[in-house]
């Protein structure tokens, strides 16, 4: 049994995940702003509601880490935050928004989970291909797109500090999911697996 963290769970990929580990008998703790109630009901899964962009939410994170699981074998960062807009429309705490969710949320989280974890720990951050040099990139996913390639860059610089410690670092850079997120932001697109699948 393994003691997972896993953010954005309250809907699409994160949601689907915390069920499926929670199922297969590990102990979940589903970071998020808002807790579904099949979540909150589930015997494996600890909810905390936490906003990663705050500096508050990776402070209630370390309060639950100090005084309940003392340690963590996984992390996963699947919590996002996705734009579509012409980059000269883009304000700058627009900008500045999504790079808190997707990059300066990652690092925090990173930050205060860390020392709670051993070798054989593994740190997991969910991407898009959208974020992979030298792929096709789409038009008004500036902020989002270059976000998720600082979120893979600062995992491979990570994964080099830590190689000693024997924690591991991967990047899971993923196509189109058919998530409410990638419906808000593209209506009328369907995208071929759902998030269930993704998980």
């Amino acid at each position: 049994m393994k003691k997972i963290i896993i953010t954005g769970t309250s809907r699409g990929i994160g949601y689907a995940m915390a069920l499926q580990f929670a199922g297969a008998g590990h102990s979940v703790l589903a970071v998020s702003r808002k807790m579904p109630k099949e979540l909150l009901d589930n015997p494996n899964i600890t909810c905390l509601a936490a906003d990663l962009s705050e500096t508050a939410g990776a402070e209630s994170i370390k309060n639950f880490m100090d005084s309940t699981w003392q340690h963590a074998d996984i992390v996963i960062h699947n919590a996002g935050a996705l734009l579509l807009k012409p980059f000269e429309q883009i304000t700058a705490d627009e900008f500045e928004y999504i790079y808190k969710v997707n990059v300066f949320g990652v690092a925090a989280l990173n930050r205060v989970v860390l020392p709670y974890m051993k070798k054989g720990g593994h740190v997991v951050t969910i991407s898009s291909m959208g974020g992979v040099q030298g792929t096709v990139k789409f038009s008004g996913l500036s902020a989002y797109s270059s976000s998720k390639g600082a979120a893979t860059t600062l995992s491979e610089l990570l994964a080099e500090e830590y190689n000693e410690r024997g924690i591991a670092f991967n990047v899971l850079a993923l196509g189109a999911v058919n998530t409410e997120m990638l419906r808000e932001a593209f209506p009328g697109y369907e995208a071929p697996l759902s998030p269930a699948e993704m998980a």
